[in-house]
């Protein structure tokens, strides 16, 4: 499994993603909860962590719903 870090799954925002960061406390907290979120799925994905089905999947659900919050501040 990998990682899904923002500036991965976006490479073309990259120099926004990084400008809102400064400018924004609003989107820096969104990317930051989102960078967590997928560190959490990263570690339970890879074995180093263990959790239920249900709460692997309500990580995921928050991570895509971050994600596309995210991108609306994008686009």
């Amino acid at each position: 499994m990998e990682k899904h870090d923002l500036l991965h799954e976006f490479p073309e925002h990259r120099e926004k993603i990084l400008a809102l960061q400064k400018q924004s406390n609003r989107f820096r907290k969104l990317f930051e909860d989102y960078q967590q979120t997928d560190h959490q799925i990263y570690r339970i994905e890879e074995g180093m962590a263990a959790t239920t089905d249900e709460h692997l999947n309500e990580l995921r659900m928050k991570r895509v719903h971050l994600k596309d919050t995210v991108y609306k501040l994008l686009v």
